[in-house]
């Protein structure tokens, strides 16, 4: 961290929020942009429109108090950072997706960053394959769990639930994420299907026996379970990694925040209705969104984000000579990205250049 930026850092209490000066306040507003997570938030654009009966469907988890004060201190430059999971657990409807072994897993990790203005964001992916040091932390119960050296990333949610996996971003990248949001297969399955399904288009054609997807090259409407078909792919695009599937999840996103945009939910109240429901069925978020009134605020933010002005990129990472189904961050150009993060300023070119990638870029467009 640089020393200005230590400077312009002021420790904020157990709120996770960021103020500007009172000369400045913003509007606190929000974006998540994440595979599957992020067309939870996207399609809440409109929850001031929706009965707070809304308000029964979810339920937060409190970051902060499990967290408590030892983390990186809030910036105050009007800038928001989120963390974003899609978790993989297999219980209840999800068993459809593979066999329940006791525990989830964040098959799905992006940083949102919002920039000051609220008009443009970059999305940092953290491949669930990444080897970190993990840092001890305190699950959900209150139960100690040690630190870990060379730990598969998505190990920090399956062993520390949602805390442990925010502790373990904030321990990479030095920012402190002001809010978290979760979802899993089936809410994302049931609200593209609410949504009216998601258009995208396969420059080649994609067969996958794992996700169960079957597209020929053209232009598809996918409902929910070829969506989640879709981000859930990797064996048969690019080089079969994480990598690849990445960025499938990506071109999707941006597929999705165009066509959200285009089918008026403000001006259709039972589609806003029935969308506002399935979305706040599914999404598990922090604690200071877990009220309709919360949300209406964080997601009215997206309005002014289009995708051509949402920036996405993989956390730099190389292949792990020792074991090469695992990647591990490549240091120097990920501070590059952490720190643009910090400062509030785009992401350079040159930190994701000659990095691992996956080989699956332009498959879907």
């Amino acid at each position: 961290m640089t020393e200005q930026n230590q400077s312009g850092r002021a420790r904020g209490g157990a709120t996770g929020r960021r103020r500007k000066p009172p000369a400045k306040r913003r509007r606190r507003v929000g974006i998540a942009v994440s595979g599957a997570t992020a067309v939870l938030v996207l399609a809440g654009a409109g929850l001031g429109y929706v009965f707070l009966k809304l308000d029964g469907n979810i339920q937060g988890v409190d970051i902060n108090a499990q967290l408590g004060t030892d983390r990186p201190k809030n910036v105050d430059n009007g800038s928001m950072d989120i963390l974003v999971l899609g978790s993989d657990s297999r219980s209840g409807d999800n068993g459809a997706y593979g066999k329940d072994e006791g525990g989830a897993r964040s098959d799905t990790a992006m940083v949102v960053h919002v920039y000051e203005g609220h008009k443009k964001a970059s999305v940092v992916s953290i491949p669930r394959d990444t080897l970190v040091d993990r840092p001890a932390c305190t699950d959900g119960r209150g139960t100690e769990v040690a630190g870990e050296s060379r730990a598969m990333f998505n190990t920090a949610y399956e062993v520390g639930g949602p805390a442990c996996a925010v502790k373990t971003v904030e321990a990479m990248s030095g920012i402190r994420m002001d809010h978290y949001i979760e979802v899993d297969f089936t809410g994302f399955k049931k609200l593209i299907d609410t949504l009216g399904g998601v258009e995208i288009t396969t420059t080649r054609a994609i067969r996958d026996s794992k996700s169960h997807l079957d597209l020929e090259p053209g232009t598809h409407t996918l409902d929910g379970e070829q969506s989640l078909g879709l981000v859930r792919t990797r064996k048969s695009v690019g080089d079969g990694s994480d990598l690849g599937r990445i960025q499938l999840q990506q071109a999707f996103m941006k597929a999705f925040i165009d066509q959200v945009k285009g089918i008026g939910l403000g001006t259709n109240p039972k589609k806003l209705l029935d969308v506002a429901d399935a979305a706040t069925k599914a999404i598990t978020p922090d604690s200071e969104l877990d009220s309709v009134q919360e949300l209406m605020g964080f997601a009215q933010g997206l309005t002014g984000i289009s995708a051509g002005n949402v920036h996405m990129v993989t956390l730099p990472v190389r292949y792990d000579p020792v074991d090469p189904n695992r990647v591990v961050p490549v240091e120097e150009k990920a501070k590059q990205v952490w720190t643009a993060l910090e400062g509030d300023l785009p992401i350079p070119a040159s930190a994701t250049k000659d990095t691992a990638t996956g080989k699956a870029d332009g498959v879907v467009r």
